[in-house]
């Protein structure tokens, strides 16, 4: 059994795990919302219960793990170790030695908005660098090999029935904003998954593919690639821009466009993560990096 472990990887996601801890039980716990999966469980456990969410998350999920380690590979499965028992640590610190009072009982909208922004982040953070939490995502995996169900609709028929049966100690006011905290954290981990640096992609069809190329390179200081191209009507050879940008240069991209070809056929992109010279670290040379050469 060969593992590849990086220190980075485990770095984040008890960063990650930190986070998610923090928002449950000062958001979540302290205003009665709840959440789906296992981690909803647990919740419902603490308030019928008064089961300490540290120990019931480690309980429910270590017959998970004995069920679904052989669906994982090797890394994976270490890193959803540190993550769910970090988990469970974090949660006893944030509820017994690291103490906030946040009084938002009398504004629940706030607290379901806050909830879902630490919660989704501290998810975001761990899925990112290779890990989980265990629950849900174990029980989607088995499913997935066994009987070939889609994960995300498995996930989803897990967290929808747990919500529900959170009404065993919840009003509906009460669910509606676990709702709004639900879909914000899922908003929250789809973002940290694709990542900080997203840009348009642009595609230039043009006769004067040449010059608009030149000016973007000296103008935005922005590399492009040349690809060739054949018009499916007139059948005459082109070559095809392609250029990833930010946000705030799409604008000056189209004026540059306009200037030199107002007959350019262009098409715009979100991409939703870019990294490399230019983006995720500064360009080594003027005119950037040359895509066409890799």
């Amino acid at each position: 059994m060969k593992l590849d472990l990086k220190t980075k990887n485990i770095i984040f996601i008890l960063i990650g795990a930190a986070i998610y801890a923090f928002g449950l039980v000062n958001f979540n716990m302290k205003n009665q919302l709840a959440e789906g999966g296992v981690t909803g469980l647990t919740l419902i456990l603490y308030n019928k219960f008064s089961i300490d969410p540290a120990i019931s998350n480690i309980v429910l999920n270590v017959p998970l793990f004995l069920a679904g380690w052989k669906f994982f590979r090797r890394n994976e499965f270490i890193y959803t170790l540190i993550g769910t028992f970090s988990l469970s640590v974090f949660l006893f610190i944030f509820q017994y030695l690291i103490t906030f009072n946040f009084s938002l009982a009398h504004d629940l909208l706030l607290a379901a908005l806050f909830a879902g922004v630490f919660i989704g982040g501290g998810l975001g953070i761990i899925f990112r660098y290779g890990g989980t939490t265990g629950g849900s995502d174990i029980v989607a995996r088995i499913t997935h090999k066994k009987y070939g169900w889609a994960m995300s609709k498995t996930m989803l028929i897990i967290d929808a029935a747990v919500i529900i049966i959170s009404l065993v100690y919840l009003d509906y006011r009460q669910m509606m904003y676990t709702l709004v905290g639900v879909f914000v954290g899922a908003r929250m981990i789809d973002m940290i998954q694709k990542g900080a640096y997203a840009g348009k992609a642009v595609m230039i069809f043009s006769r004067k593919s040449d010059e608009i190329a030149e000016k973007i390179m000296s103008s935005l200081n922005r590399s492009l690639t040349l690809i060739d191209g054949k018009g499916g009507y007139t059948r005459r050879e082109m070559n095809v821009l392609y250029c990833v940008v930010s946000h705030n240069e799409v604008f000056r991209l189209k004026n540059l466009i306009k200037e030199i070809d107002p007959d350019a056929f262009v098409t715009v992109n979100d991409v939703h993560e870019v990294f490399g010279e230019g983006f995720s670290y500064p360009k080594s040379s003027p005119n950037g990096y040359d895509h066409s050469k890799k």
